[in-house]
């Protein structure tokens, strides 16, 4: 064996070592965001006015907070749509290593990262300032719907049992769900001021990461499914330490609800033996037995809320998505016989 082929990289390690090298990344800049993010605790807010309030948003937009917010968001949204639509047209394979396009996409996140930290610094709002609270919070529930949707004939949907949805719909849903996720996650990513509260710090890394992984399309770590049910999981932390931060009472829902989908569901992508599965079903009965002994069994139906909506919206998505093929299908038609009519 030669010199060179004993020290060539293995190109399988390409991708997996730019995946750490990007939670390092986010690691590190969601480090920054909390130590410059404390200045900003000197800008003037209003008071908060309840769950429909974002409280994080100036009392006095001008123009210049608004424009920053709104133009930085389209830029960055079209550069990363732009990307995908790239990719799926001249692309279309995956590898073990990284491709142009995977370096151009993790340039182009890095890039609109520091600008909105500086965006924030400077002129602090987001697009809160004149969207809904609920359009940022039901975007990324929609994203994690439509993993669940998608990857129903992997790993199926109750206890490794498939819904039977439709194979049209859940390739449709499959082939572009690159649109929607870059959406979700980039609107959801200019939506906050980039400010330091234990919420703010868990939200950005989080979006960090599923930007992260939009940026590996096309490589073989992109498709990994530890790597992929980890970023699933990652909203049950979110959500939980978020409940916890603000003081309330609602964390366990978020812990169980979550938890729930991932016993239920997500567990069983994995590959893991009977006796491993079991375990981890345990431990959930266990936890679930140990904080409603003391908070109260009349309080136990806040661990089937989560799973509940998110199985009904997986029914709601497939359905929206069949509609909408149909609808095309009919529309097709109809064009193809009026050309017919028009060519006779």
């Amino acid at each position: 064996m030669t010199s060179s082929t004993a020290t060539a990289p293995s190109p399988r390690r390409q991708d997996v070592l730019t995946l750490w090298a990007g939670i390092a990344f986010s690691l590190a800049f969601t480090a920054l965001i909390a130590l410059l993010g404390q200045r900003l605790d000197a800008v003037r807010l209003l008071p908060d006015q309840g769950a429909s309030w974002y409280y994080w948003k100036l009392p006095d937009p001008t123009f210049w907070t608004r424009a920053t917010a709104w133009g930085f968001y389209l830029a960055n949204q079209i550069a990363v749509w732009a990307l995908i639509y790239y990719g799926q047209t001249r692309v279309r394979k995956f590898t073990a290593g990284l491709q142009p396009i995977n370096v151009v996409a993790l340039a182009v996140t890095a890039f609109f990262i520091v600008l909105h930290f500086v965006q924030t610094q400077i002129w602090y709002d987001g697009l809160a300032q004149d969207v809904s609270i609920f359009s940022s919070q039901g975007s990324v529930i929609v994203l994690l719907v439509w993993v669940l949707l998608m990857e129903n004939n992997r790993r199926g949907m109750l206890f490794g049992k498939k819904l039977p949805l439709g194979q049209e719909v859940v390739r449709w849903a499959r082939t572009y769900h690159g649109y929607f996720f870059a959406w979700a996650a980039i609107f959801t990513f200019w939506f906050h001021p980039m400010v330091s509260t234990p919420g703010h710090l868990i939200g950005f890394f989080y979006m960090f990461l599923l930007m992260l992984q939009g940026s590996l399309m096309y490589t073989r770590v992109h498709v990994n499914r530890w790597w992929t049910v980890s970023l699933e999981v990652m909203v049950l932390i979110h959500g939980t330490i978020v409940a916890v931060a603000q003081a309330g009472s609602l964390w366990p829902m978020f812990l169980f609800g979550f938890g729930g989908i991932f016993v239920i569901t997500q567990m069983h992508g994995l590959g893991l033996r009977f006796w491993a599965k079991a375990l981890i079903l345990a431990i959930y009965v266990a936890g679930v037995v140990l904080v409603y002994s003391q908070r109260g069994w009349a309080q136990i139906n806040e661990i089937f809320r989560i799973p509940v909506i998110d199985y009904l919206a997986v029914l709601l998505l497939a359905g929206l998505i069949a509609g909408g093929l149909w609808v095309a299908r009919k529309l097709g038609g109809h064009r193809r016989l009026a050309e017919v009519e028009v060519t006779a």
